[in-house]
């Protein structure tokens, strides 16, 4: 039996369980369990590998996914660029566990943005500059779309939400959200910005998935700007963690 699980704290639901456990189900993978580890420091990871030999991989979430770098023995580019691991394969050899971080925000992100992508997006601005903006950056830096980072309180190499003008909505007309905001159960709130300066142009993504559509789309939507939310990227990134798995235990 391979198994594989999410750590993080506190763990009060889990779309990855959700995600596994089904996919097992419905193709029939009867040799593969996935389980949830709450634990509350990232050191317990050590631990919970040494108690489970039969581990191949943990997805990684709030608050371990800086933690969890120093306990790893290799890291990919792209999470030791962003500074954050949210997906680890092990590879048991000789009794020994040999951890590799990755970082699927990445390719989640990448995947489910190219497609969307047309010739007047060119510039981006990026709301919000926590853990999710990194990984925004990166793919954004890896297309060669400049950004403006945009805050609510001032920072260097960012602006604020009332800078943003009539003006450089018409030279940025990719819109990506990485905050929390609109997310469950804060329904009402968005980004303060000039929606009525949106139009046809736009594109507009929420990395937030739940609820489907956030008020920040709904805006952007009434002024016909095409929209996209975080779901697919959370579908490609397990997807992410399933290649990567079995790759490393080939």
């Amino acid at each position: 039996m391979r198994k594989f699980g999410l750590i993080g704290f506190p763990l009060t639901h889990s779309f990855s369980k959700k995600y596994f456990t089904e996919k097992f189900e419905t193709q029939q993978i009867l040799d593969c369990k996935y389980d949830l580890y709450s634990i509350a420091d990232a050191r317990e990871m050590v631990d919970l590998i040494e108690r489970e030999p039969k581990l191949c991989g943990l997805n990684v979430t709030i608050p371990h996914k800086l933690d969890v770098i120093s306990f790893l023995d290799e890291i990919d580019s792209s999470a030791k660029e962003i500074g954050a691991v949210n997906c680890i394969a092990i590879n048991q050899k000789e009794g020994a566990a040999f951890l590799r971080g990755y970082n699927t925000d990445v390719y989640g992100f990448e995947e489910s943005l190219k497609p969307l992508l047309q010739v007047q997006h060119q510039k981006a601005l990026i709301f919000g500059n926590g853990g999710a903006a990194k990984a925004v950056k990166y793919v954004l830096k890896k297309l060669n779309i400049p950004y403006l980072v945009v805050v609510r309180n001032p920072t260097s190499g960012a602006i604020l939400y009332s800078a943003i003008t009539k003006e450089i909505l018409a030279d940025y007309k990719l819109l990506i959200n990485t905050t929390p905001l609109g997310m469950l159960p804060n329904l009402e709130s968005f980004p303060p910005i000039p929606y009525q300066f949106l139009d046809q142009s736009h594109l507009v993504y929420d990395l937030v998935y739940n609820p489907d559509e956030t008020a920040f789309l709904t805006k952007a939507k009434e002024q016909g700007a095409k929209i996209k939310n975080g779901l697919e990227m959370l579908y490609l990134q397990a997807e992410r963690s399933w290649y990567i798995w079995n790759l490393s235990n080939e």
